[in-house]
């Protein structure tokens, strides 16, 4: 039974959502996936004054990238050219219109994410 769990565990989807200052869209989204079994989340942002700021580590950890626009994808690409380049990522379209944990944002982040991970906010 542990090595089934073990198993489980191992073979996670790790995503991390990124943002530029990881205390709005990127923290909601880590915050509202987390819970998922068949995935391991993080956020972080891209400007120096972020809550938590990407580092290369971050890159090497994940399985795929998210972003919420495209100028933080440009960020990454420019700062970590090597740990990008073979890492899937996704822009959600999302601006930072929202506060931490907004209703609407909730929502926008299920729906999109829908689109990519099929499975994702679903019980």
């Amino acid at each position: 039974m542990e090595r089934v769990r073990e198993a489980a565990i191992a073979n996670r989807t790790k995503i991390l959502f990124v943002c530029s200052r990881n205390r709005r869209r990127s923290l909601t989204a880590e915050t509202i996936f987390k819970s998922e079994p068949a995935r391991e989340v993080r956020s972080a942002g891209t400007e120096e004054s972020a809550r938590i700021e990407v580092t290369a580590g971050h890159l090497g950890w994940t399985d795929v990238i998210v972003v919420m626009e495209k100028r933080h994808k440009e960020r990454l690409r420019q700062k970590y050219p090597e740990e990008l380049a073979a890492k899937r990522c996704i822009c959600l379209f999302i601006s930072d219109d929202y506060e931490f944990m907004d209703s609407n944002l909730i929502e926008l982040l299920h729906e999109k994410m829908q689109e990519y991970f099929p499975t994702a906010g679903v019980a």
